[in-house]
């Protein structure tokens, strides 16, 4: 008589569950992408030189207009990206501070409006180019609005492409600062940096120099700094472990479940 085997069939070990990203990581990693994209438009500063430098002649068809549809897309997208950074970041900050979480937003929609009418009359002298140039008779009018739409665009882009991420900068410089859900130094460039670029958006305002001089330039390297490294470092850290975080991440799950 054959004598019966019990042979259990192997048990197969459950694969390990795959660690979902924390609410807050994936808070600091939008806002990282997010920050890092607003430097799209940096090509912008050649990609109108044509304009700055002949603004007649292009208005009445002289060179071609890719590079300035080109420009005008990436501030649309910076415009975009801007208001991303504060809503995206406001459920977590106003943990840490209501009115300074709201005040974030404020700026940054404002920043982003002004953004979008200088867009407009980059846009719009554009279409007087298509409709208008060639047009027996209307070369003068033409070039002075030209002129016109173009001042117009650079008194916009003051306000804001450099007063605006004054608020901006100062508004997320004392939420990190309170909350220190980053390092010390991201706050403290921010606090140093505003400070400069104001003074030098009313030396501008005032005409003492050219928004595109070195002066000008070099005012605004402090905040280009603060916001390009805080974008990179949320990608990569995401935000310091801190009770806000912590209250943030299990309010968020629970509302999950």
């Amino acid at each position: 008589m054959a004598a019966h085997t019990d042979i259990t069939p192997p048990t197969t070990a459950a694969p390990p569950s795959r660690r979902r990203m924390s609410p807050s990581r994936r808070v600091s990693l939008t806002v990282g992408i997010l920050y890092v994209i607003t430097f799209v438009s940096i090509p912008t500063l050649g990609l109108y030189a044509p304009i700055k430098n002949n603004v007649g002649g292009f208005i009445l068809g002289a060179g071609s207009t890719t590079a300035a549809q080109w420009g005008a897309f990436s501030e649309v997208i910076v415009g975009v990206a801007g208001i991303g950074t504060a809503i995206v970041l406001y459920p977590l900050a106003r943990r840490i501070s209501p009115t300074a979480a709201l005040g974030f937003v404020a700026a940054r929609l404002v920043e982003t409006c002004l953004i979008f009418v200088s867009v407009v009359n980059l846009l719009t002298m554009m279409t007087l180019r298509a409709d208008l140039a060639g047009t027996p008779g209307v070369s003068p009018a033409l070039t002075t609005m030209g002129h016109g739409l173009l001042a117009n665009y650079t008194w916009t882009f003051l306000l804001s492409g450099s007063l605006m991420p004054v608020a901006c900068d100062l508004f997320i410089g004392y939420l990190l600062f309170r909350s220190a859900i980053v390092p010390r130094f991201f706050p403290i460039v921010a606090f140093i940096g505003a400070p400069l670029l104001l003074a030098s958006d009313i030396a501008v305002f005032f005409g003492a120099y050219p928004s595109v001089s070195p002066l000008a330039v070099l005012a605004a390297l402090p905040v280009a700094v603060f916001e390009l490294s805080l974008g990179v470092w949320l990608i990569v850290k995401g935000f310091t472990p801190r009770p806000v975080t912590a209250e943030f991440d299990t309010s968020r799950q629970v509302a999950v479940v």
